[in-house]
This record gives C-alpha cells, sequence and structure tokens, in this order.
C-alpha cells in the first residue's frame, strides 16, 4: 500500500487533516497502528491548548421519555461549529448515553461510543478534528418512581438538540391529556420566565444576600432614614421571592393568576409540582 492510500485511510479511520495524517505516516514509518496513536496524543495535546479559551456557544441535548429524561450541555466556541454534521452527531449520542448514566459525568466519560472510544477520548478527537475547545457542561436527569416528566425545547438546532430545554417532573397518578397539556405549558413557562427555585424557601440563601445588600445600598445612597430603608428593603425582597420562585410566579399564559393557583384550579387528583430543571447556552 502507498502512503497515499495509508494517509487516505487514515483520514478516514480519524477524520484528522491531510497534513496531519501525513505527517503521522511519516512518523510512523508507514505503520498506520502507530500513526492512529500518533494522532490520538497531538489530538490530546491539541486539546489541552485550547482548554484556556471561552467556549460559550454550543447545544443542550435532551434524552428520554416522561419516566426518565436527562439533559446535557454540550459546548464549543461558535455557533458555526454548534451545527456541523460531526458535532450535532457527537452531542446526540452523547445524551442518550447521559440518560444512561444518570447525568454522572465520571461514568459518562469512560462508557464507550458507537465508534469504540470512550467518550473522553473522542472528545479529545473531536477538538482535534473542529480546531476549537469543547466541552461537556451541566446534566441533569429526572427518574423518580411516582413522577412524570415532561419537557420544552427552544430554538431548536436538530431533532432533540436545541439552545435551551426545560425539563419538568411532575407527580401525578394518571397522566391524561389535561395533565400533559399542562406539563408542556409548565415548561414553556419555565422557559420564559426563567424562576430561581421552586419556592421562595428554596433560592439560594446567598443569593437572597447579596440582592438584599445591593437593594440596602442602592436605598441608602438617596439619602433615606435606616428605618425606611430597613421597611422598604424587606417589601423588595418579599418582591424579588415572589417573582423568582415558581410557584408563587405569574402564569405567562394568564398573569393574573399565580402558577400554583392553576395547579389548583386544574383539580387533578395527586398533581403536585416536584423539580424542574433549565438550561440554556451562554447562561
Amino acid at each position: 500500500m502507498s502512503d497515499i492510500e495509508k494517509v487516505k485511510q487514515l483520514r478516514e479511520a480519524t477524520g484528522a487533516g491531510f497534513k496531519d495524517c501525513n505527517l503521522a505516516i511519516k512518523e510512523s514509518g508507514g505503520d498506520l497502528d502507530k500513526a492512529v496513536e500518533i494522532l490520538r496524543v497531538k489530538g490530546i495535546s491539541k486539546a489541552s491548548k485550547k482548554m484556556s479559551r471561552d467556549a460559550k456557544e454550543g447545544v443542550i441535548a435532551t434524552s428520554g421519555d416522561e419516566n426518565k429524561i436527562s439533559i446535557i450541555e454540550v459546548n464549543c466556541e461558535t455557533d458555526f461549529v454548534a451545527k456541523n454534521d460531526d458535532f450535532v452527531l457527537f452531542a446526540k449520542e452523547l445524551s442518550e448515553l447521559n440518560n444512561q448514566a444518570e447525568s454522572n459525568i465520571e461514568k459518562l466519560n469512560e462508557t464507550k461510543m458507537s465508534n469504540g472510544e470512550t467518550v473522553k477520548d473522542s472528545l479529545v478527537a473531536l477538538i482535534a478534528k473542529m480546531g476549537e475547545k469543547i466541552t461537556i457542561g451541566r446534566a441533569k436527569t429526572f427518574n423518580n418512581s411516582g413522577s412524570k416528566n415532561f419537557n420544552y425545547l427552544h430554538t431548536v438546532v436538530k431533532d432533540n438538540l436545541s439552545k435551551l430545554s426545560v425539563i419538568v417532573s411532575l407527580e401525578v397518578k394518571d397522566v391524561s391529556d389535561q395533565v400533559k397539556t399542562f406539563g408542556k405549558q409548565l415548561a414553556m413557562h419555565i422557559a420564559a420566565s426563567s424562576p430561581l427555585s421552586l419556592n421562595a424557601d428554596s433560592i439560594d440563601k446567598d443569593l437572597i444576600q447579596k440582592e438584599l445588600e445591593l437593594v440596602t445600598e442602592e436605598l441608602k445612597s438617596s439619602g433615606k432614614p435606616d428605618e425606611i430603608v430597613q421597611k422598604i428593603s424587606l417589601g423588595k425582597m418579599n418582591k424579588f421571592k415572589e417573582e423568582n420562585a415558581l410557584l408563587t410566579q405569574a402564569w405567562v399564559m394568564e398573569p393574573k393568576k399565580k402558577v400554583q393557583d392553576i395547579v389548583k384550579e386544574l383539580n387533578i387528583s395527586g398533581l403536585k409540582i416536584n423539580d424542574f430543571y433549565r438550561l440554556k447556552i451562554g447562561e
């Protein structure tokens, strides 16, 4: 087999560029197996050099059904790469594997992909091929007994890949059409309203403290007395909690009512919002 044929075979096997494959064939003395290993090592080197860059583009991959559902973030540097076929195929397969691994990233990284390589090694090869920093980011799985899951994708890139994804877990006895409609609408509400938590008590305490400090500082700078500052701050913080807790948010489809009011009005036996997770690229 000529070197040109070996280079062609190496490119088909690894997806690396002509120049890299040609150099690897020469360095390996024509040994294809050695050439593959050389490219793998060079890929790791290239990948490590790109890790200092920002990767704020990419996709959110969603996989699963009403019994078990997962979302995972796959980041890259440009929207151009996010739409690349190789990137899309990687993200789609990764989403299926992530659902199996239940968002255990350590376990996911060691899982074999359809190409026979682990997720970790496949990611390194993809970085080398794309020439951009690519990372696996946040991930979440809902797999609770007695609950049903619903999701909503916003700005779909392809199939189960989007720029924003929401998954919602509802405790309910029977999954009727009414429940399915509410589950979808609730996921859309979360996508639009960006709640911080399910209820006011579960909002991050550090975030509340930071918001309180900002409000207090703003009021003090206006020259108001301390007792007035304290009273106004309390009111503003109560409003902050109400607007950022899902159950007390104004329902996007009927703003005069809160989400918890809609749940009551549906009068569905055993219906309860258990949890939600919202992921958006760049946030």
